[in-house]
């Protein structure tokens, strides 16, 4: 240890100064439920904070390596997550700019020979000094077909995250079966992944508070009958295919406020109160095709 170095670092003045307290309690008061997840970006950020103390004393060390998997079923909060990630790396030092760059396999895949590397390239570029986000990361990889490019973005994916790791995080993310496969179809990915995290779904009680937080940043609000409407709706929904979770229940606030729209506009016979403009009702919800049938394929709405 040479002199001009401390003898000893103050952990909790790190973390202040940092800023990445603040980032931490906005992720527990933008998300709801997600405990799992959220303990474990904790522990990834004190890591990395003890990390960094490590490096300030001059203790050996080597790079941590902070490329990341987050598997879990669609609209489960993962590119929240990634977004506030990038916050926490940008805060404690370990990436230049903090930006999220969320991609898929059609921004990094050509369709032609030729075409595939100058599109991965460009991305890359774009995505330096922060958080590269690539959703369903399997679909790179198509061994059924002997002419597809993903094969061709994933080894230079490969090259950066192993070459330029200080300069750029790749998380990589999607269903969690599928990761599976993907990473045993591509051990360089399996090697150069430090953090897995999974996301569970959300239950419905979680579902119902997060509507109201959709809807309380419209202005609008659930009736007491709505209420219980959703939560039947909820469960209906969840055993039909595709249910993504928040996104799903984002889609049927949505088309719940068309048919209050529609609803008021034709039983409107003089003014309308901020009530009435403002509150979805029970037969807003109860209108959606999933209460008329619940057969296999139907996506509902």
């Amino acid at each position: 240890m040479t002199p001009d170095r401390p003898t000893s670092v103050d952990l909790r003045a790190i973390y202040e100064e940092s800023g990445v307290g603040k980032i931490l309690d906005e992720l527990d008061r933008e998300l709801v439920g997600l405990g799992p997840v959220k303990r474990r970006i904790r522990e990834i950020a004190a890591l990395l904070l003890v990390d960094r103390a490590r490096r300030e004393l001059g203790l050996a060390h080597e790079p941590p390596t902070l490329h990341m998997s987050f598997t879990g079923n669609p609209g489960t909060g993962k590119t929240t997550v990634a977004g506030r990630m990038a916050g926490i790396l940008h805060r404690l030092g370990y990436i230049r700019k903090g930006h999220l760059v969320s991609v898929t396999r059609d921004d990094l895949v050509g369709q032609y020979i030729g075409h595939t590397a100058p599109k991965t390239k460009e991305i890359l570029k774009k995505a330096m000094g922060g958080v590269l986000f690539i959703d369903e990361a399997y679909y790179l990889y198509r061994p059924e077909n002997e002419r597809d490019y993903g094969q061709e973005s994933i080894e230079i994916l490969l090259q950066i995250m192993e070459n330029q790791r200080d300069d750029l995080v790749v998380i990589l993310a999607g269903y969690e079966d599928r990761m599976d496969r993907f990473f045993s179809a591509n051990p360089g990915f399996r090697s150069r992944i430090a953090h897995h995290v999974e996301f569970p779904d959300y239950s419905d009680d979680e579902l119902l508070a997060i509507s109201e937080v959709m809807l309380e940043r419209l202005n609008y609000r659930l009736s007491a009958d709505a209420e219980v409407a959703l939560r039947r709706y909820l469960a209906l929904r969840r055993e039909q295919p595709h249910f993504s979770n928040a996104r799903s229940l984002r889609n049927a606030l949505d088309r719940a406020r068309l048919r209050q729209a529609k609803r008021l506009f034709e039983e409107s016979e003089g003014p309308v109160d901020a009530e009435a403009l403002s509150t979805i009702s029970a037969e807003d919800i109860l209108a959606s095709r999933v209460f008329e049938t619940s057969q296999a394929g139907s996506t509902g709405s």
